[in-house]
């Protein structure tokens, strides 16, 4: 029984967040709510609310009763659309800003 939850469009590039994604993968729930609480990156919280996301749907929709069997199975880390900015130069030119943003997966699974 896997459970599942997305999040889409979050302002972090896939490069920074496949950082905070890797400490978490493979652990246990308890665990993973405990590095992502002491984490300093600021994609750390996103992805907090991601786990309290899917643990809700794991206790809502799949009925799973002991909340604690539950380990983060697999998180997906995907490139998401990318806004194009400007920024002016001199001589009247401008140079490009890319702001990237990330599309996360995460799945559960009872142990």
């Amino acid at each position: 029984m896997d459970v599942k939850a997305v999040l889409r469009h979050t302002r972090s590039t896939p490069r920074k967040t496949r950082l905070v994604a890797d400490m978490i993968r493979g652990k246990n729930v308890n665990d993973a709510m405990n590095i992502l609480t002491f984490s300093p990156k600021k994609i750390a919280r996103d992805l907090q609310k991601l786990l309290k996301s899917a643990i809700a749907n794991a206790e809502e929709n799949h009925k799973v009763l002991d909340v604690d069997d539950l380990y983060v199975k697999s998180i997906r880390v995907d490139k998401g659309v990318t806004w194009k900015r400007q920024i002016p130069r001199a001589r009247g030119m401008a140079t490009p800003i890319l702001k990237r943003t990330s599309h996360i997966e995460i799945i559960l699974d009872e142990k």
